[in-house]
C-alpha cells in the first residue's frame, strides 16, 4: 500500500473506506493514514453506550442501504480533498453490545490542531451524509429508531 501522506487538493485520493458486520480493525484504520511526514495522528472511536437521553439502552442494532459504503468512500474523499490531509473510517453494522466500536475514523498530520480539525470534520460529515442508521434496544423492552 503506497504512503498516503498529505492528498493534493482537488485530487482524487486513495481513502480507505469499509462498512462491515466484522469488528472493526483500529490498527488498520490508523496504519492507512499515518506516514512518516506525521507528527500527529487522531482517531476517533464511536462507542456503543449504555444510555441515551435518560434512556438505559442494553444494544443497538446498525443497518446501511447497500451502496453505504460508496456514501462512506465520497465522504473521506471529499474529506481528504478539503483538508489535503489522509483519511480513514470504517463504520460497523448489525447488532452491537455495550462497549463495542462502530465507527473508527482517523486521520493523520504534521501538527495536531489540524488533525484534529479534520478528524471532527470527517466524523462529523459521516454522521451527516452515509445511510446508517441505528435503533436502540431500551433495557424495559422497546425498542426505538434514532436519528432516522
Amino acid at each position: 500500500m503506497p504512503d498516503p501522506g498529505r492528498v493534493a487538493r482537488g485530487a482524487d485520493p486513495d481513502v480507505y473506506a469499509m462498512v462491515t458486520d466484522a469488528p472493526l480493525d483500529r490498527a488498520a484504520v490508523e496504519a492507512f493514514v499515518l506516514s512518516r511526514r506525521d507528527g500527529a495522528l487522531v482517531t476517533f472511536e464511536g462507542v456503543i453506550r449504555d444510555h441515551d437521553h435518560g434512556e438505559t439502552v442494553s444494544a443497538l442494532d446498525y443497518s446501511a442501504h447497500p451502496d453505504a459504503e460508496r456514501f462512506l468512500r465520497e465522504t473521506c474523499i471529499e474529506v481528504a480533498r478539503e483538508t489535503g490531509l489522509a483519511v480513514a473510517a470504517a463504520h460497523r453494522v448489525g447488532a452491537l453490545a455495550i462497549g463495542d466500536v462502530a465507527l473508527v475514523a482517523s486521520v493523520a498530520a504534521p501538527h495536531r490542531a489540524e488533525a484534529f480539525a479534520a478528524c471532527a470534520l470527517l466524523v462529523d460529515r459521516i454522521k451527516e451524509r452515509t445511510p446508517i442508521w441505528k435503533r436502540q434496544h431500551l433495557a424495559e423492552g422497546t425498542s426505538e429508531w434514532v436519528n432516522l
